[in-house]
């Protein structure tokens, strides 16, 4: 898998656009709530903002990887799969990292979702990281 940035301004445009209401929501969590809470209290109320902004989710969205044509038995969960389509993943830690990072392009990979958002929540300045992933050239872009 091949890490990159978009360089064509138009498509960086355009996937902001899609994401932009998820960050907002995210944003609007961590101005009302501050920072440093456990990651859950921030997925609890970023579930509220995103119901009161009308925006389409699924919590610990389950999916399942599949080797050699079987489905594993292992259960995972992303935070929130949004739109059908962004893989959200809430942290609560000092500073985001390769790990917390690999994790999200991991989810995004396995199943095949073309938007995600890293978000954390703890630190006073918030961090937030957008990614879109093509599944054809395998390729993750950060934008």
């Amino acid at each position: 898998m091949v890490i990159n940035t978009c360089k064509e301004p138009a498509t960086q445009e355009l996937w902001r656009k899609h994401v932009y209401n998820i960050i907002g929501c995210c944003q609007e969590v961590h101005r009302e709530m501050g920072p440093w809470l456990n990651e859950y209290i921030y997925q609890d109320a970023l579930q509220m903002v995103f119901d009161e902004h009308g925006i389409s989710f699924e919590r610990e969205h389950y999916f399942q990887v599949s080797f050699h044509g079987k489905l594993l038995q292992h259960k995972h969960y992303m935070d929130f799969l949004c739109h059908g389509d962004v893989a959200v993943e809430c942290k609560a830690i000092a500073s985001l990292g390769a790990e917390q990072r690999q994790q999200l392009w991991n989810y995004m990979r396995l199943t095949n979702t073309p938007y995600g958002i890293l978000y954390n929540f703890a630190p006073v300045k918030d961090q937030c990281e957008r990614y879109h992933y093509d599944p054809q050239t395998q390729t993750i872009s950060a934008f």
